[in-house]
């Protein structure tokens, strides 16, 4: 299998980072939909989607596999090279999903995601938004010595709000444009 080309991600380039694997997803719209309010604000972005992760990565790319993988080495280099991050991530049974904490343990040890600033957004079906899936992604990233955004924006019952590929719901709007100028600025 042949390594897949990395893309420039530059010091400005905020990666956009879709928190599930699961195929066309919701996350991966609001993901994108975030995508154009960067683009907005004139800020470079890049979109890593986890649905195209290799099947069986959490057993030939983790552990003694590591470096072994190179599909999933493309995804590692990106998150290591970047410094800014957005992650869009939904609830999965009151947390997020595993996929994501597989993933975050397949970066290098300890210094992968030491010191990258991170903006944290969370989408539910439910009234929460996500509020502690958030809340334990914050407390892993804040092991792994990341800075993460104080606003982390909460999305609750997004599908009621998600329509025609745009949220309607003004709040939200609000507050995901204040965190992208924020992750810009920081």
């Amino acid at each position: 299998m042949n390594p897949v080309a990395s893309p420039a991600i530059t010091d400005d380039t905020i990666v956009v980072i879709v928190g599930t694997n699961r195929r066309n997803s919701l996350t991966r719209q609001i993901a994108h939909y975030y995508q154009q309010i960067l683009d907005k604000h004139q800020a470079d972005s890049y979109l890593l989607d986890l649905s195209g992760l290799p099947a069986d990565f959490t057993v030939s790319a983790l552990y003694e596999n590591t470096g072994k993988n190179p599909e999933f080495n493309h995804y590692k280099d990106i998150v290591e090279r970047a410094r800014k991050m957005v992650f869009i991530v939904p609830e999965y049974n009151n947390s997020y999903p595993g996929v994501l904490k597989a993933f975050i343990d397949g970066m290098s040890y300890p210094s992968g995601l030491s010191n990258k600033k991170i903006a944290l957004v969370g989408l539910s079906a439910g009234h929460q938004g996500g509020a502690l899936a958030l809340s334990h992604l914050n407390d892993i990233f804040s092991y792994l010595g990341s800075n993460t955004l104080a606003l982390r924006v909460k999305l609750a019952q997004i599908k009621t709000y998600w329509k025609e590929g745009c949220i309607q719901h003004e709040l939200y709007n609000e507050l995901l444009h204040q965190q992208a100028r924020q992750i810009m600025a920081f």
